[in-house]
């Protein structure tokens, strides 16, 4: 009992384990959503047209089936069937009265009165053949009423001859040939109207899609116009255009542009005062060190205080272009591989052990000052905790640069790598903790981001990726 308990314990599990396993089927309304997705436009231009498309068509093909559909179909079957039913009389009339002369009278007969022109090739065949139709209900209303009048093998040809419509039957004596004029099997308007609706369709599409065209130039230009005031590039005011709601958001995005440029040049001014003040009392402090007397024993004290100088003055420094951030240079044109060429020479002229990796030329629209002033701050960190440095760049993507540096030091650890680029964090590059913080801000600013990984040379890399 307790081996076969165990046994269907087992087996329950299984089965719960095969149950949980087993892939569960995607609901049909899941899969409908997702094939909408693919299927619809991805831009505003394409979903509104489609908007506008879609029940003009509709409404069309209704018109077409409800109104001239079924007119064109009742008036088809009775001309067909009125060209059935002549040629079905004559017929008659032929195996009525047999004999050469007597077909030859009646054919004849019919000729001028029926306006067909009938013809018998005594003793012919027809051969296995499949009729030549046209598009319309034309043909296929025809061949009913054929069908249900004859009751003889026959064959239909719409398309070699442009007058006449071919009917070749098969009878007793022979193949009776029949060419009936076009006009007496369809109605010309039908093909009008066809035009008629198609055309409409076509000038009603080209006005909403010019219309539409000019709306959504006036978003995508306001779009552009922020990616770009985002990115530091200013570009101006842009005019307002288009309807009346985009015309407010263009207003709004201008008036937000000139308080931001307005709150960017009173903090500037505003701290350039502040730096003003900061580093007078600063200067005196230095002055007054450096005419104290020269005596051995205040020596050591001089220069200790000769040094918290220059560091108070070093961290006001980077306070100030942290809170500045380096806001009023514009982007243009810049060879990053010279620049980077620029910091690695200067990093080495401070005692650095740096190698460089950049390609022949790299240009792309950069804040110089500013980029310099991110790249040298993560080279400065990694010579503060590293003996050999290693500097790169290379393309990314199709539109994108990258920028490596790589160094041999003890690396961060993974849960500490973003803590470190929040303000007054241990490991920045100049002791203020804002070196790292400096960095990020810079890059993003040009729109591209920063992030720190293990370095192939065992420490931490530090990988910048900028728009081009």
């Amino acid at each position: 009992m307790i081996a076969d308990g165990g046994t269907d314990s087992r087996r329950a599990l299984g089965t719960q384990a095969g149950t949980a396993a087993r892939p569960r089927p995607i609901a049909p309304s899941s899969r409908l959503r997702a094939l909408v997705k693919r299927v619809l436009p991805r831009t505003l231009l394409g979903r509104s047209l489609l908007m506008i498309l879609l029940p003009l068509l509709i409404l069309e093909g209704v018109a077409l089936q409800v109104f001239y559909g079924s007119h064109i179909e009742v008036v088809s079957r009775r001309m067909s069937g009125s060209v059935a039913d002549e040629l079905g009389f004559t017929l008659d009339l032929m195996n009525r009265f047999p004999g050469a002369e007597n077909s030859e009278w009646i054919l004849g007969r019919a000729r001028s009165r029926f306006s067909l022109d009938i013809t018998l090739d005594p003793g012919a065949r027809l051969t296995d053949r499949k009729s030549v139709n046209v598009f319309g209900p034309m043909d296929d209303d025809l061949r009913a009423a054929l069908t249900e009048t004859l009751h003889l093998p026959f064959f239909m040809d719409w398309t070699s001859d442009t007058r006449d419509v071919l009917v070749q039957v098969q009878v007793a004596d022979g193949v009776l040939e029949v060419r009936a004029p076009r006009k007496r099997l369809y109605v010309m308007t039908f093909y009008l109207f066809v035009l008629w609706v198609v055309g409409v369709a076509a000038l009603v599409f080209g006005i909403a899609a010019l219309f539409m065209r000019n709306q959504v130039r006036a978003i995508r230009r306001l779009a552009a116009a922020a990616e770009a005031f985002g990115l530091g590039r200013d570009a101006g005011a842009i005019k307002p255009e288009g309807a009346l709601e985009v015309r407010r958001a263009a207003t709004a995005f201008n008036r937000m542009q000139e308080r931001i440029h307005r709150f960017l040049v009173q903090r500037t001014e505003m701290l350039a005062g502040v730096s003003h003040d900061l580093r007078t009392p600063l200067t005196r402090l230095r002055l007054a060190l450096a005419m104290l007397p020269a005596r051995a024993e205040l020596r050591d004290d001089v220069a200790e205080m000769t040094a918290d100088v220059a560091e108070m003055e070093r961290m006001i420094g980077a306070y100030l272009a942290f809170a500045r951030g380096e806001g009023t240079e514009q982007a243009e044109p810049v060879d990053l591989s010279a620049l980077l060429e620029d910091v690695a020479a200067r990093a080495r002229r401070g005692g650095a052990d740096i190698a460089l990796d950049v390609p022949t030329e790299l240009t792309l629209p950069l804040r110089a000052d500013a980029a310099r002033r991110a790249i040298t701050n993560l080279v400065d960190n990694a010579r503060r905790h590293a003996r050999h440095v290693v500097l790169a760049a290379a393309p990314h993507g199709q539109r994108g640069v990258q920028v490596t540096v790589d160094d041999d030091g003890p690396g961060i650890s993974p849960e500490r790598r973003e803590s470190v680029f929040r303000p007054f964090e241990s490991g920045a590059s100049d002791g203020t903790g804002l070196g790292l913080t400096i960095a990020r801000d810079i890059v993003r600013a040009h729109g591209g981001d920063i992030v720190l990984e293990e370095s192939p040379l065992g420490g931490l890399r530090a990988r910048i990726r900028l728009p081009v």
